[in-house]
């Protein structure tokens, strides 16, 4: 069998027709396959454009960021303070106790001295 330019096939019209139609339909989705990879390879990409962007720190965001450190550090020495403060309420209450004894006896030593230039 030789076959040439001159060749002819004989085909029922039906099958040309549906072959034709199913590399139509293989095309159309081979086509709408890529298209939608492209969309999501487009939209990760622009997402991800997106996210270094945001991730940028501006001056503004730098100085609020060492704001709040400053504030933070600030906080935990006053709260330090306080904590080793709590004890002293024990410390001055005590202290006050033993001045009001030392006044009495001051004063129960005034009194004997008194009584003893008198005499």
């Amino acid at each position: 069998m030789k076959i040439s330019d001159q060749t002819s096939v004989s085909m029922p019209m039906r099958n040309l027709i549906s072959i034709i139609g199913a590399v139509g339909i293989g095309v159309w989705a081979y086509f709408g396959v890529i298209e939608r990879l492209n969309n999501i390879e487009t939209r990760a990409t622009l997402f991800e454009a997106d996210l270094l962007k945001a991730a940028d720190q501006k001056p503004i965001d730098q100085e609020q960021y060492m704001l709040l450190e400053f504030t933070a550090t600030q906080l935990e020495k006053v709260t330090t303070e306080m904590e080793s403060m709590m004890n002293n309420r024990v410390n001055i209450d005590f202290l006050k106790t033993q001045v009001d004894k030392l006044q009495k006896d001051v004063e129960i030593l005034k009194d004997k001295v008194r009584q003893n230039g008198s005499n």
